[in-house]
């Protein structure tokens, strides 16, 4: 096998095992996300009953401002109401207190339901917290399983770069760059071994005299079809 042959081989190689490393990787992604997934619902949640509450809260704190502004002019009629004179005036003036007792009731039952429902949302939110808290807890293991694989994987990724940056510094310039263009294709490789007659890749037939060349070693030609590196194994 020819010297520049094996340094092709040899580059490959060490891309074959950063690929395999980048996958382990990749396959850990899905995982992931799918506790990211589980803790952002939690945390979405969470939000939802916060805004309901701060809406709840509003609401009760609008009711309180007027409950205390009727009850400021229920006051004054009443007030007012001592010093009346005519029984015509009067009458009135007892009129507008009845039906501004009558709202007054109607705005404290509103109230009321409005303190209750702050209440039942206070416990939501409480409830939310936990379970944004119960979800982070229950992953912490596994991700921290997840987090050494991690660790672990790109240690070896690293160390698989440097064995592939001292093998591309031996290849030559001009045929690293066709290695590197023919990386850039869709073939999960560059270069294929010659099956039979064909390419290793995609199963075209090689022209007999491409044959002939490679396998004497004269040339490491590229597949007409899908342009791979065509090589002979020993």
């Amino acid at each position: 096998m020819q010297p520049k042959l094996k340094k092709l081989l040899a580059l490959q190689d060490a891309d074959r095992v950063i690929m395999a490393m980048e996958a382990e990787l990749e396959a850990l992604e899905p995982e992931i996300s799918l506790l990211d997934g589980s803790v952002q619902r939690a945390e979405d949640a969470l939000v939802a009953v916060r805004g309901a509450l701060e809406d709840a809260t509003t609401r009760r704190q609008d009711l309180e401002t007027r409950m205390e502004t009727y009850k400021v002019m229920q006051e004054r009629r009443r007030q007012k109401l001592e010093w009346v004179r005519g029984a015509k005036e009067a009458s009135a003036l007892m009129a507008e207190i009845d039906l501004a007792r009558t709202v007054l009731a109607k705005e404290e039952a509103d109230w009321i339901r409005s303190a209750d429902e702050v209440q039942e949302r206070e416990a939501r939110v409480e409830q939310g917290a936990a379970d944004v808290t119960a979800e982070v807890e229950s992953q912490v293991d596994r991700r921290a399983e997840i987090a050494k694989i991690q660790e672990e994987c790109q240690s070896r990724l690293a160390e698989a770069s440097e064995v592939r940056k001292k093998a591309a510094a031996k290849v030559e310039r001009n045929l690293l760059q066709v290695y590197a263009r023919i990386q850039k294709g869709r073939a999960p490789f560059a270069m294929y071994e010659l099956h039979a007659d064909a390419c290793g890749h995609c199963f075209t037939s090689v022209p007999m005299h491409l044959r002939q060349q490679i396998g004497s070693g004269e040339a490491l030609p590229t597949c007409e079809a899908c342009g791979v590196l065509i090589y002979q194994a020993e």
